[in-house]
């Protein structure tokens, strides 16, 4: 009997080839009807018998194109209408649909196979996709997801890519950024001044400079990359002086596994990611010895390496004949990365010595992605190309429109509706007016692309960072609901809502600053609460921040802070101190001016790793606590320094706090300073000491309320050593222990935990009062 039905399918099912794999479905079933694309779903009416109709049903819900992602398929019956065939129908608008978009895709095998094919007529040909690779986020316009909203819609297809286009039977059919020689974008090759070079093959010219030791720049995906060869010392060094980037890691790109097995230590899991439609840069351990100059990374054990994932790339790696090539961010040191022409040369002038362009409009500029694995499991660094739009599932339904904005640093702002958080890619530091201009544009654009208008903005409690200005302005302007939400709490919530939970958690947030509901700075904070409700179970024992944010570029102040407070004088640190800034620094301590409380693990790090004569001064954030986990790394354990947790009893008589007392940490390590130290042991023992806190303060805290769930989040537990330590001492302590693995622990991950707090005012999980700040 022949029936007819209308099928809708919610997800990311445009740009993934969804509509060909639908069309080729129902052709093999012989199945009638159409398949188009509306905003945000696909719609879809099939008709044939029922048999044939239940299996394409089956088959298009569990086994859809590699890169689709469904959420939601719903269908109704209709009268038959006997249509003769089945056909893809142009695209729809409607505004009230949800729209998920594509991350940008890595080169699949197939295209790979015609890029090194002479006999294709594709043949390296730096531009080629198909409808399960290539450029997503970065050229999409707007929505529906067709060729006229990219920008590629200045490149009319050539009568041989149009054949492939509408050939059913085709990879490329309904591919929107195909193209070829003969009707794509092509490269140039501009000089260091922006003037354009005569060259036959712009490539191969590039390559040349490249080997002859130049510093190029390259136009990819999301942007602008500086490139230079990774195993010449004078070049590398030579690029670190003129992007103004002292020690900071540069990544580099390998050819192909087998290179990168080469100069690292590769697991199974890094090997994966490295192959992954998402190729993202991966942390791996580098082998002594390699051939990788140390200006790349400066004393890091690690290398951030990842794999050629355009076109492009994989003909540039393959001229270079396996050279490793530094692949960083075309920019100046921490500004946002180039992405259009004339900008590029403007900023890049006097860094790149020659210049590699196309004319594909990149829309939105999107760094790469930067992973690692602990402990067999992934953990996000950065979470950009390849990762974003791609949604992340809410806990709570998001019943109204939301923007989170994320915090200072690191800031990735989201949008949520309904389950779905939608993330941005990295959008860098708010300190640089260029990246707070960008953060304006992007979120215009993001709003627009998906279709959500926010109802309501959340935002950090920081009164003063750029995106708290910016959701007070848009308030002012607009009317729109601000909701203020605690830095670490949302920390908190990120990762409760990566895991699903909805139920009352221990929240260990470990971090360097966030603004605390007290006033202070807090980061080294045991919270217990859920989305709505949190209490400040503990924290560390406040110490000054002597010089505010000057103390965090200068670790030696924290250390001089520790000291005062521990009642030890200053005389570890008058060996790289100068006397008068030592002396400075004491009377501000002492008269608590320009010295706010902190409790920040970070800043304890810091001062950890000024008195072991690590780091005094630091040119990227977070780089002092990074080297003494190195340091830490080169010896056994060797147990830890006393912990004692002190109780201090709330003025309503509510449960006490537990407040973790420093002194006695640093009194030891003062003692094992004397004489002939052991310095790798003292960095042990301090992490191990970090364990045994959070360890013992989560055991008094379940004994308090009961409660056996951990989330470990905030830029801390970034440390490999130390969450792997930890999650091994907490589950063996009975704890169920959940870690990032969607979102970055640092702040790039706290617009998923704002968003989750906002939704829960609206949602109909359980209210629970706390006594603590909300």
């Amino acid at each position: 009997m022949v029936e007819r039905r209308a099928i809708s399918v919610d997800g990311i099912v445009q740009g993934v080839g969804f509509r060909p794999f639908v069309h080729g479905l129902a052709s093999r079933l012989h199945l009638q009807g159409f398949v188009r694309n509306q905003t945000g779903k696909v719609r879809i009416e099939v008709e044939g018998e029922g048999g044939c109709l239940d299996r394409f049903l089956n088959e298009l819900t569990h086994n859809p194109p590699p890169l689709a992602q469904i959420n939601h398929v719903s269908w109704s019956p209709l009268s038959p209408r006997g249509d003769v065939q089945f056909r893809i129908d142009a695209s729809e608008s409607d505004s009230d649909g949800q729209v998920l978009i594509s991350p940008d895709v890595a080169t699949c095998a197939a295209c790979l196979g015609e890029l090194l094919d002479p006999a294709n007529r594709r043949y390296r040909y730096p531009f080629l996709n198909c409808t399960h690779c290539g450029p997503r986020l970065t050229i999409i316009t707007g929505s529906p997801y067709d060729r006229p909203r990219t920008t590629m819609a200045g490149f009319p297809m050539c009568p041989e890519c149009s054949e492939e286009y509408e050939n059913p039977a085709d990879r490329r059919f309904h591919a929107q950024p195909t193209c070829c020689q003969s009707c794509g974008p092509a490269l140039r090759l501009l000089s260091g001044e922006g003037t354009q070079l005569a060259a036959e093959d712009p490539l191969t010219t590039f390559v040349q400079a490249i080997q002859a030791g130049r510093i190029g720049a390259m136009k990819g995906v999301g942007g602008y990359h500086l490139i230079c060869d990774a195993t010449q010392e004078p070049v590398v060094a030579e690029l670190r002086q003129r992007k103004h980037r002292d020690e900071k890691p540069f990544a580099i790109m390998l050819g192909t596994l087998a290179d990168v097995q080469a100069i690292g230590e590769v697991s199974s899991l890094e090997s994966q990611l490295l192959q992954s439609p998402r190729a993202p840069i991966v942390l791996v351990r580098r082998r002594p010895g390699c051939r990788i100059a140390q200006s790349v990374a400066p004393g890091n054990p690690l290398l951030g390496v990842m794999l050629p994932y355009t076109p492009l790339h994989h003909l540039l790696m393959q001229d270079v004949q396996g050279v490793p090539l530094v692949m960083t961010s075309g920019n100046r040191s921490d500004e946002p990365i180039a992405y259009e022409e004339a900008d590029a040369v403007e900023r890049l002038r006097g860094i790149a010595d020659l210049f590699l362009v196309h004319n594909r409009p990149i829309h939105l500029r999107c760094d790469d992605s930067v992973t690692r694995v602990i402990a067999g499991q992934e953990l996000p660094v950065r979470r950009s190309r390849g990762y974003s739009p791609q949604p992340v599932p809410l806990p709570v339904e998001c019943v109204r429109p939301t923007l989170a904005l994320g915090g200072q640093l690191k800031v990735a702002f989201a949008l949520g509706r309904g389950r779905h958080a939608i993330l941005s890619h990295h959008m860098g530091d708010l300190d640089h007016f260029a990246a707070y201009t960008a953060f304006e544009r992007d979120i215009a654009h993001f709003e627009r692309l998906f279709g959500i208008r926010p109802q309501r903005i959340a935002h950090d409690l920081h009164p003063d960072y750029a995106s708290t200005r910016y959701a007070r302005k848009r308030a002012e302007n607009t009317g729109v609901e601000l909701v203020a939400v605690q830095h670490h709490h949302a920390h908190m919530a990120s990762c409760m809502a990566e895991h699903g939970l909805t139920e009352q958690v221990i929240g260990v947030t470990f971090d360097g600053t966030g603004y605390g509901s007290d006033g202070a700075v807090w980061g080294g904070e045991f919270l217990v609460g859920d989305y709505q409700n949190f209490r400040r179970a503990g924290h560390l024992r406040y110490v000054g921040l002597p010089g505010g944010e000057q103390a965090i570029r200068e670790p030696w102040r924290m250390a001089a802070s520790y000291l005062r407070d521990a009642d030890r004088d200053l005389t570890p640190l008058e060996a790289f101190v100068p006397p008068g800034a030592l002396q400075a620094v004491r009377t501000m301590i002492e008269r608590r001016f320009n010295t706010p409380l902190t409790s920040s693990a970070g800043r304890l790090f810091d001062a950890v790793a000024a008195l072991v004569g690590l780091r005094s001064k630091v040119t990227y954030e977070g780089q002092a606590a990074i080297e003494l986990e190195w340091l830490a790394e080169k010896a056994s354990t060797g147990g830890s320094y006393p912990v004692e947790v002190l109780e201090e009893t709330a003025s309503d008589h509510s449960e006490p706090t537990f407040v973790v007392d420093s002194r006695p940490i640093v009194r030891a390590i003062l003692h094992e300073l004397e004489g002939r130290p052991d310095r790798p042991r003292i960095a042990r023992r301090f992490h191990w000491t970090i364990v045994e806190m959070i360890t013992v303060v989560c055991g008094r805290i379940r004994e308090q309320r009961g409660l056996h769930r951990v989330v470990l989040s905030g830029g801390t537990f970034m440390n490999g050593l130390l969450t792997a330590e930890v999650v091994r001492r907490l589950t063996r302590d009975g704890f169920d222990v959940y870690r990032h693995h969607l979102v970055p622990p640092n702040d790039g991950g706290l617009s998923l935990g704002q968003l989750a707090v906002a939704a829960s005012r609206d949602s109909s999980v359980a209210r629970t009062t706390f006594s603590g700040a909300t």
